[in-house]
């Protein structure tokens, strides 16, 4: 093979140099969100937070522990997404049976500033009774997006009014607080029911 002309090692170079930095990020990135003893899988999502349930009793992930559960993200001046996704949980949660009551579901809201625990309460009569509401300051809810690695941000509107663009995913968590993964929703019912039903 012929050796490279000065000009193409110019231009190597910098390429290769380039990459192994990038390769180095990148390690250092996976170092860095994965603690050691756990999966890549599970480690990034999930973890700690103090909120309060429609009933205003205090809630932590410690009482998720113990039981398959899923958490989304949403809030109740939400156009579509949300009560379509609600849902979608109340229908798949029929389809389970006897089997859902192994089976947590929590909906925290992105908008603590209007969304208190009797506007929990009231917008989720309209849904299954087993899915939970929970709330908070505004510092709690944002420290459990940053848990949940969800995103949140406060569109401003017409008159004062807003929305609030966020994570629409709804993750399945396992009896140790870890994520298995996201539930598809974009199928019938009784196909999201049959995989859920082999987590609990």
């Amino acid at each position: 093979m012929p050796a490279a002309t000065p000009a193409a090692r110019r231009i190597l170079l910098p390429l290769l140099a380039f990459v192994a930095g990038i390769v180095l990020l990148s390690a250092a990135a996976v170092v860095y969100l994965v603690p050691q003893g756990r999966p890549a899988a599970t480690a990034a999502v999930g973890g700690p937070f103090t909120l309060v349930n429609q009933d205003g009793k205090t809630v932590t992930e410690r009482d998720f522990a113990g039981t398959t559960h899923l958490m989304f993200f949403g809030f109740t001046h939400c156009p579509d997404v949300c009560p379509t996704t609600l849902q979608q949980i109340s229908d798949v949660l029929a389809a389970l049976g006897p089997k859902a009551d192994k089976l947590k579901v929590a909906f925290v809201t992105v908008d603590p500033e209007r969304d208190n625990p009797a506007a929990l309460k009231e917008y989720l009569s309209s849904f299954d009774p087993r899915i939970t509401g929970l709330t908070g300051t505004p510092e709690q809810v944002t420290a459990a997006l940053k848990a949940y690695r969800g995103y949140a941000k406060k569109v401003e509107g017409k008159d004062g009014d807003y929305v609030m663009e966020h994570t629409a995913l709804v993750y399945i968590m396992s009896a140790r607080n870890e994520f298995i993964g996201s539930l598809n929703l974009q199928r019938p019912s009784q196909e999201s029911a049959a995989e859920l039903a082999k987590r609990i």
